[in-house]
């Protein structure tokens, strides 16, 4: 038992000790930041049926940078929209995007997984979201022009809220701040660089944003890491202490145990494998973030025992889908409907993940 116990410690103190001050503590004020300088509805309000595909499409495939939502906390924000008149294409693209490149999650996949895995997230997240949308739009073709017969069809209120320069600095100051923090130069030359960028920021508050926009910045960095960092901990030391279960069945470290258990479904690149790493992905319900250290710990990505393209499905798979989730699309949208995304997500996931094994 005490050795159970300790696993999930030390679990827990190597994450707070890597990745805690250099990469998440940066990470919360850069996603405050886009929740307080960027307005939700001037994103939404271009999701109607009615717009141009190319910018619908665009907006709703990036959106989840904006919004840093897991896979339940987005389904508010995806019933509001689809029961306002979205297109089913738009919305869906929203609904997978919005879990799956939260800016939170690519950094934290690309400090702890290495930058490949992070890129090759962020750009494959984007590419399904764009085609899952096509795909919804083109099997429920009915559903759109339905909607837009419809006289109490609306559109989002337009948003009249400028972005100024200014604001978009402060954005690069804060991105450049967490990739020299995460760099492995000398302290000696991060420490000047970061202090003149703080600095920048700090004139640019001042000067050019109101004490409200300020305090509202503050206010969103507080709530996300309020609500995230304390389950993300939770889920590190459960992590561990599973690992600590499985290292008494197998002759193997905790960190490794439930990797080596179940090795032969995710351990290579196969088709089957990264099928298996996505159903796995979309049952699981995990909390925003935790799903890099399940990779990475539990299943034994970090020790080279899970292949790079069925942890690439699972991170795919795996923050848009739940059994949560599946249950709520489906009373939002109807059972078809969400048959058919929980379907294309998996075979997808599956099949941009054994493309990847195969080039990794």
């Amino acid at each position: 038992m005490i050795e159970i116990i300790q696993a999930g410690i030390d679990a827990l103190a190597g994450y707070l000790s890597e990745h805690v001050l250099t990469c998440l503590i940066p990470a919360f004020f850069i996603a405050g930041a886009i929740a307080a300088f960027v307005s939700k509805q001037s994103i939404l309000k271009y999701f109607g049926a009615q717009a141009k595909k190319y910018v619908s499409y665009s907006i709703a495939s990036v959106s989840g940078a904006i919004l840093a939502v897991c896979s339940c906390t987005v389904l508010p924000l995806f019933a509001g929209i689809y029961k306002r008149g979205a297109g089913i294409g738009p919305a869906t693209a929203f609904l997978y995007s919005g879990p799956a490149i939260n800016v939170l999650a690519i950094v934290l996949t690309a400090r702890i997984l290495g930058w490949q895995m992070g890129a090759a997230r962020a750009l494959a997240a984007v590419g399904i979201a764009i085609v899952i949308g096509l795909i919804m739009a083109a099997v429920f073709r009915k559903h759109d022009l339905d909607t837009q017969s419809n006289p109490a069809f609306q559109t989002p209120e337009s948003d009249d809220h400028e972005k100024r320069w200014p604001a978009l600095t402060v954005f690069i100051a804060l991105v450049a701040i967490l990739v020299i923090a995460t760099t492995g130069i000398s302290w000696m030359v991060k420490f000047p660089v970061i202090y003149v960028l703080t600095i920048l920021i700090a004139i640019l508050l001042i000067f050019y944003h109101g004490r409200e926009e300020v305090k509202e910045w503050g206010n969103q960095t507080w709530f996300l890491t309020k609500r995230i960092f304390p389950v993300l901990m939770a889920g590190v030391f459960l992590v561990g202490i599973i690992g600590g279960i499985a290292a008494q069945f197998v002759d193997a470290p905790a960190e490794e145990a439930v990797g080596v258990l179940i090795k032969d479904y995710i351990g290579g690149n196969s088709l089957t494998s990264c099928f298996t790493a996505s159903v796995i992905g979309a049952v699981l319900y995990m909390p925003t973030l935790l799903e890099v250290p399940i990779v990475n710990d539990l299943f034994g990505f970090g020790s080279g025992i899970m292949g790079a393209g069925p942890a690439l499905a699972l991170l795919l798979a795996g923050p848009s889908l739940s059994l949560p989730n599946m249950v709520v699309i489906a009373r939002v949208m109807g059972l078809k409907k969400a048959g058919v995304y929980i379907l294309l997500v998996v075979a997808i996931s599956t099949l941009v993940g054994y493309l990847y094994g195969g080039i990794a």
